[in-house]
């Protein structure tokens, strides 16, 4: 059996867009839950490439995720392309802990950004 499952089969996909602030943190909470809620381990994919803005509010969602999911062998990867949330995590110091994924096909194949994968595809 392969490290990680299927395409989309086992793993979740949260997609966020607009402004990710104290006045959508809450919605953006839930819907990490939500994507949770299944037997099983939890994989978890965050693709916020559709975020405008980010503050440190989404900071502690994230983090519950990514502790949830490790708890019960899973992970948390988040797909990300501006550099203000790259910004955001190493302010948090998360940039180990959410490295960033350049599209929700290499998160899932747990190819971080920047890096070839062993067979040369993407």
């Amino acid at each position: 059996m392969s490290p990680y499952p299927d395409l989309f089969d086992e793993c979740r996909v949260v997609r966020a867009g607009g402004e990710l602030d104290v006045t959508t943190a809450a919605a953006f909470a839930r819907d990490l839950q939500d994507a949770r809620d299944s037997s099983g381990p939890p994989f978890l994919i965050v693709d916020l490439r559709g975020v405008t803005f980010m503050d440190g509010s989404v900071l502690d969602p994230l983090c519950a995720a990514w502790h949830d999911c490790r708890r019960r062998d899973g992970w948390v990867r988040v797909v990300h392309t501006r550099p203000g949330t790259t910004l955001l995590f190493r302010a948090g110091g998360l940039l180990e802990r959410f490295p960033r994924y350049a599209s929700v096909r290499q998160a899932w194949q747990g190819i971080p950004a920047g890096r070839t994968p062993p067979d040369g595809t993407v």
